[in-house]
């Protein structure tokens, strides 16, 4: 008989080890990898490269790329600091004290925010190193991240990698596109880490207003988790008011993290530049991932962005003109295709309901077969993008006008 306190189940044998023969590098992928969503930015490339590769006209609408020039003075900067044997050498990991004082000068005179240079500022390769870092820092594997969908997908790619899980909050149309945070459960928050919103908004166009960072920056202190706005479309506004800080929030800075892209302010994406700002005890533990993880912002644009940062951003103010400008052209081509676009208050996309019936998936290949125009399926913003297309602003007006007439053309009785 056997003892009662010994299992006498049969003990699996150990699993063979590969051999030579049988063993590929693949096999030593870490399992986060297979986890890891697929970028939609990617597959809306590969179509649109293979209809052009078939010969096809495609105007390409599916981009987030600036079509201008930086300023002049700014490419003068960058010009003179590739001369500059100060430059020839690495940075310092946390940035150009020349870039973060920049930084911080932006802040007090957009937003009348003060920000601490040394300890609340780190200067990074572009917002989504900034993105990437602080996901890192703050979510182990089965941390909760809420998200406002529709969502720019790196939020959800970022958190696959490190493990984390998300749960979505709807940014629905009859609210414009901003969340009711109020009517999350109270168990959500509670378990929550990060919230991350992302104001002005892509691919939405929503701008935030001082209600909802209050609301955010308020459940943040009752339930302790940690807010970030992702403001890479800072300066792009097309309302009277400029878009807001979430700093500008009484007590943001104790609770939040702001990501900030010198890309879109000022045409540069290609340089690769931005910052992080926020709370001094997150920055610091932001600022030790970084050093670990991610090359730092060259020194030639730091020395250009700082040159922008200073300046008194009529540069940005007319480009969010032209940009509304090219929106408006955009409505009024589609109107006559039967198409109107939702409301836009910044950024630098329009977002437009498909029509009855459509999926929006579907709908793009329709339009990218049918008028040889590229737009991007709401559903590759997250399930709650779905029914929507979004429409870049980064092409002239001109283009943009011709797409509309492409599509209108193209209608016959397709709705």
């Amino acid at each position: 008989m056997s003892s009662p306190n010994i299992s006498t189940a049969a003990t699996p044998a150990p699993a063979a080890a590969p051999t030579s023969a049988s063993w590929t590098p693949q096999a030593s992928l870490a399992h986060r990898v297979s986890v890891i969503p697929a970028n939609p930015f990617a597959a809306s490339d590969a179509r649109v490269a293979a209809a052009v590769a078939q010969g096809r006209d495609i105007i390409n609408l599916a981009k987030g790329n600036p079509d201008g020039a930086p300023p002049q003075f700014m490419q003068d900067a960058l010009a003179r600091a590739a001369h500059d044997p100060a430059n020839f050498k690495y940075p310092q990991f946390d940035g150009k004290p020349e870039f973060l004082d920049a930084a911080a000068h932006w802040y007090q005179a957009e937003h009348g925010v003060t920000i601490d240079p040394r300890t609340q500022l780190l200067a990074v390769a572009g917002a989504s190193v900034g993105i990437s870092a602080t996901i890192t820092t703050l979510i182990d594997p089965g941390d909760l991240v809420v998200l406002v969908g529709p969502y720019y997908p790196q939020y959800e790619g970022s958190t696959a990698v490190v493990g984390g899980r998300i749960h979505v909050i709807p940014a629905l149309e009859e609210n414009g596109f901003l969340p009711d945070l109020d009517s999350v459960p109270a168990s959500v928050w509670d378990e929550a880490k990060l919230l991350i919103l992302n104001y002005p908004n892509n691919p939405t166009g929503a701008v935030a207003t001082p209600e909802l960072f209050a609301t955010a920056v308020r459940l943040a202190h009752e339930h302790h988790f940690v807010v970030v706005n992702d403001f890479a479309y800072a300066g792009i506004g097309f309302d009277a008011q400029p878009p807001i800080s979430l700093f500008e929030t009484p007590s943001a800075l104790e609770v939040g993290v702001e990501l900030c892209s010198l890309s879109k302010m000022y045409m540069v994406a290609g340089w690769r530049g931005g910052f992080v700002a926020g709370n001094a005890g997150l920055l610091r533990a932001i600022k030790a991932v970084h050093q670990q993880t991610s090359i730092l912002m060259s020194s030639v644009v730091q020395v250009a962005g700082a040159a922008g940062l200073n300046s008194d951003q009529s540069t940005v103010r007319a480009l969010a003109a032209t940009y509304r400008g090219r929106y408006e052209a955009l409505n009024a081509g589609l109107a006559k295709a039967g198409l109107e676009l939702e409301p836009v208050h910044g950024g630098l996309f329009a977002w437009l309901k498909v029509p009855h019936d459509w999926d929006d998936a579907d709908f793009a290949v329709w339009l990218l077969d049918k008028a040889g125009v590229a737009v991007i399926p709401g559903s590759d913003f997250g399930a709650t993008g779905a029914g929507f297309v979004r429409f870049s602003l980064l092409e002239p007006s001109e283009t943009l006008e011709e797409a509309a007439r492409r599509i209108a053309a193209a209608r016959g009785t397709a709705w």
